[in-house]
């Protein structure tokens, strides 16, 4: 019985994580499943040299969020709080309001956050996630691909 040498798979060091840049158009996709394919992107779960304690995702682009759909009666009774700080400070709105109004992109990072580690490594990865209402964004320079869902 000979000792048996294993070879251990090396973790990702964060210098060495090359980074790519993708572009989703959320016109008429669900609004969960394409959070969790964001999230996945996010997390750098789709790729070999995935490390959980490591930041190893990309960057995702997210154009046309306020025309995401949402299944269901949960445009008009999906909810969603935030609070003042103050003795009974805490406000609801419905995600319809939300998605007719001028910040409309709160809705996908929303539903994105919550699929990402509760964390400080969750908020760095948040931080990857570029949602934007409309059809335009600023980031041609980075030569975003077109992420398949």
């Amino acid at each position: 019985m000979g000792a048996v040498s294993h070879k251990a798979t090396q973790p990702a060091k964060p210098a060495e994580v090359e980074r790519q840049w993708y572009v989703v158009d959320a016109e008429d996709l669900v609004l969960g499943r394409l959070s969790t394919r964001i999230a996945t992107v996010l997390r750098g779960k789709h790729k070999p040299i995935f490390t959980p304690h490591v930041d190893t995702g990309d960057f995702v682009i997210v154009v046309n969020a306020e025309k995401v759909k949402l299944t269901g009666k949960k445009r008009e009774t999906k909810k969603y709080y935030r609070h003042s700080g103050w003795v009974g400070g805490l406000k609801e709105t419905t995600a319809d309001k939300i998605l007719d109004g001028p910040h409309a992109d709160r809705v996908l990072t929303a539903a994105v956050r919550g699929m990402l580690p509760k964390n400080s490594l969750g908020r760095q990865m948040l931080s990857k996630l570029k949602v934007y209402t409309g059809p335009e964004h600023p980031h041609q320079a980075q030569k975003p691909e077109e992420l398949s869902l």
